[in-house]
């Protein structure tokens, strides 16, 4: 399939997410990876991802990536060869106040990152990110942890922004005709496999949705092998 490869980091993060997977996309195909710069918002997170990078798009999302590579699609749907979501959702922040909560705990970690600095808010936010088996997984952690620690706490305050006003990409999801792919690591407690499988049910018949066992959140940093086999296999169809 003709295009570029783009992958799309979710909050805080950068190349350091899709970096362990490269071993087995080597040679697949052409790849950047995106960078959101001091985006506030998710439109201009994807107008950026469209700017800077010409001709037709496969777009590869992780979490907050995911809900840019909506928004690319709603944007240009002609630029888009495929897409693969990636532990991630779809829907706005909930009114009352289940969305007064989630913008509660997002500030009190930018608190934290404000006051202690990011490396200690990433120590705190990845207890909740990772498989609990994987929290002793000394190299793994600091490799997450060191990928936060290279933003700033502005950049965490602006990408918070474009999450708590991030819109509803249901239409957008019912209106993707291109080949796509689902997935989610089966004990994500951030972006849920229940919230992936309303995903699916909104799509193309027969969207594959793909759990990788063992996993949390992180799933392209945690189980490696197992996400390029799949991104493989959607490159391919």
């Amino acid at each position: 399939m003709s295009g570029t490869l783009v992958f799309i980091p979710g909050l805080m993060c950068d190349h350091a997410v899709w970096a362990p997977l490269l071993p087995w996309l080597d040679g697949a195909r052409s790849w950047v990876t995106a960078d959101h710069g001091d985006a506030d918002s998710l439109t201009t997170m994807a107008r950026q991802v469209l700017d800077r990078t010409p001709g037709r798009l496969a777009l590869a999302g992780h979490s907050m990536g995911g809900r840019v590579a909506l928004e690319v699609v709603r944007l240009a749907p002609e630029r888009v060869s495929r897409v693969v979501l990636l532990d991630t959702g779809f829907l706005p922040r909930a009114p009352g106040a289940a969305g007064e909560a989630e913008a509660a705990k997002r500030h009190a970690l930018l608190r934290v990152a404000e006051t202690e600095g990011v490396r200690a808010m990433a120590t705190q936010w990845v207890q909740g990110m990772v498989h609990p088996d994987r929290l002793a997984d000394a190299d793994l952690i600091e490799r997450i942890v060191a990928m936060f620690a290279r933003q700033s706490a502005q950049t965490f305050a602006r990408q918070i922004k474009a999450l708590l006003n991030r819109p509803d990409a249901s239409a957008v999801m019912a209106a993707i005709g291109v080949p796509a792919l689902v997935l989610c690591g089966a004990q994500d407690a951030w972006s849920t496999p229940e919230q992936h499988r309303a995903m699916v049910a909104l799509m193309a018949p027969g969207t594959p949705l793909e759990l990788i066992a063992h996993s949390g959140h992180m799933s392209p940093m945690e189980r490696p092998e197992a996400v390029a086999r799949a991104l493989l296999n959607w490159l391919a169809d």
